[in-house]
């Protein structure tokens, strides 16, 4: 048969000829020269490691944010501690320096490391960069934006490691409650309403060491392993360090006793309906009997706001065009200095609005304190609520009744809550 096209085989050759050409001779690009924090951090697996551009694709620096301060003189003199976000995720990390050099960076400098040859190891249980010379950090701004994580002392001791060396906030109760003259100076042990194996640990020679310590407050500082027998986190302690007194604020009288409220009990199923008959609503929690108007205990996880150490949360049900709330039905006999919860929207939906509301004649009345919250996403968030109530007390969160969502003038998804706490006065 004669060939219509006589030019297509020797096309299809030159093309086939190209295309082994292409394939011999891979396209090659330049490795990135920066790594994150979290990438440096993986290199350790037990024992010192020279840090070398091998281990790192290519790379040789880092980059993060200081956020230590020798201010408050509570850190050992020479350690800088970083911290940077990549891909969601903030990890950090000590660079152990001269003293004199180590004064010179203050929170909010955004340093740039080169780390190719430095050595990566434990020390006392903290993993740090090792005699990091002067000439390995340069200073790339100041005043950067510090990420500060709001956790739980519940959340944060069950994955410590995730936390090391960055900057989270925690509210908690001192254990044992402080009495007159007690002084941060030294290990006290930080409580959320639990069993509590983490330490506020404070130098003898800080600053704010001879202060008053408040019997519950909101901390703020680095998380850090330390084990005084060896290089290790078996057996470490976990601890928040402080920087300075500026760290501590919402300070408040002690927490109830068996609050937080976790909604962990009963089970779920318990309450599955978002409105049942006005009895089946009121539900006996681990600190009393509480009303769930519209509103259920959510398991979903991924979607549910509850926390890493729990299972279930309050899910407030959307859209309504009249309030819903979860209504503590009982008193707390010593009014409130505090009231703190976490709030989140549920899933992908819309944010929505609450506002914390008391009562001091059994619930006859109510009135609202502080500011209406309407800024609920699907990262978690800490409300806290300053009080000054004498007497008995007691407390519900109200889901305003906005009406459908329309995406513009009206958010109404449905609510987390999570960990309720109520203080003492």
């Amino acid at each position: 048969m004669k060939n219509i096209f006589p030019g297509l085989a020797l096309l299809m050759l030159l093309a086939t000829a190209s295309c082994i050409k292409k394939n011999e001779n891979p396209a090659t690009g330049t490795p990135s020269p920066l790594t994150s924090v979290s990438q440096l951090r993986s290199l350790y697996k037990g024992s010192d490691v020279i840090i070398s551009s091998e281990l790192l694709a290519g790379a040789t620096t880092v980059r993060g944010v200081v956020i230590s301060d020798h201010s408050g003189a509570n850190f050992p003199a020479g350690y800088v501690i970083l911290q940077n976000t990549a891909r969601g995720s903030t990890t950090g990390i000590i660079l152990n320096m001269d003293g004199e050099t180590a004064k010179r960076y203050v929170p909010g400098d955004s340093v740039e490391v080169q780390v190719d040859g430095l050595s990566l190891v434990n020390r006392n249980g903290a993993l740090m960069l090792e005699q990091v010379a002067s000439d390995r950090v340069h200073r790339l701004a100041a005043g950067a934006a510090i990420k500060v994580t709001p956790v739980s002392v519940s959340a944060l001791t069950a994955e410590f490691a995730k936390y090391e060396s960055t900057l989270v906030e925690v509210t908690a109760d001192v254990k044992p409650v402080p009495q007159p003259g007690d002084t941060y100076a030294g290990d006290k042990y930080l409580s959320d309403g639990k069993d509590s194996a983490l330490l506020l640990s404070t130098a003898a020679g800080a600053g704010f060491a001879g202060d008053g310590l408040p019997a519950s407050a909101t901390f703020r500082g680095i998380a850090g392993f330390y084990n005084a027998s060896g290089n290790t986190k078996d057996g470490a302690a976990m601890r928040l360090y402080l920087r300075t007194k500026a760290d501590v604020t919402f300070a408040s009288g002690p927490l109830y006793n068996g609050f937080p409220e976790d909604f962990e009990s009963p089970d779920a199923a318990t309450k599955g309906s978002y409105n049942m008959t006005a009895i089946d609503n009121n539900i006996d929690m681990k600190t009393g009997n509480w009303k769930l108007y519209y509103a259920i205990l959510g398991t979903t996880a991924g979607r549910d706001r509850f926390n890493p150490a729990g299972k279930q949360c309050i899910r407030m049900q959307q859209q309504l065009d009249f309030d819903a709330y979860v209504q503590m039905n009982f008193d707390l006999p010593n009014g409130a200095s505090k009231v703190t919860f976490s709030y989140g929207a549920y899933y992908t939906d819309a944010s929505s609005t609450l506002k914390l509301e008391y009562s001091q004649d059994g619930g006859l009345t109510w009135q609202q304190t502080g500011e209406a919250i309407s800024d609920g996403s699907d990262v978690p968030k800490v409300a806290i609520f300053l009080l000054d109530l004498k007497g008995p007390v007691r407390f519900r969160v109200n889901k305003l009744g906005l009406g459908p969502t329309n995406g513009t003038s009206v958010f109404n998804g449905r609510l987390s809550i999570e960990d309720f706490a109520v203080f003492s006065n």
